[in-house]
């Protein structure tokens, strides 16, 4: 099992900036994957960004230009830094990833933090 610990979330002025991170730890061989998510009120979880292990980054459109996905495979970890941000930014920001857990085999999967509140106020 993977577990996902998030923090950095937090309650800003719009253009202000936040960093959030999301440490991966338990049984892992292998993290692959990793990214964020967001999900507004009434809203479905849409991706923001993503990393691969090699550091191939992927941007909604919406936080192209702003926002900036980094990984330390060192310490499992990802980080989100939010610039510039925006009223419409305000979710909850899930941290994703998709880890191998046995050596033996491969039983990678896709893993969810428990989420961390962003708001940003006009």
């Amino acid at each position: 099992q993977v577990q996902l610990v998030e923090s950095g979330g937090g309650l800003v002025q719009a253009g202000e900036s936040l960093r959030l991170s999301c440490e991966a730890s338990g049984s892992i061989f292998r993290i692959n994957a990793m990214g964020w998510y967001r999900q507004a009120p009434g809203n479905k979880r849409e991706l923001v960004s993503s990393i691969t292990s090699r550091g191939s980054t992927n941007y909604a459109d919406s936080v192209k230009g702003r926002f900036t996905i980094s990984r330390d495979n060192a310490k499992n970890t990802v980080y989100l830094q939010m610039n510039s941000l925006k009223p419409e930014d305000t979710a909850v920001y899930y941290c994703n990833t998709n880890a191998r857990g046995s050596y033996y085999y491969n039983d990678s999967r896709d893993y969810w933090g428990q989420g961390t509140q962003v708001t940003v106020s006009s």
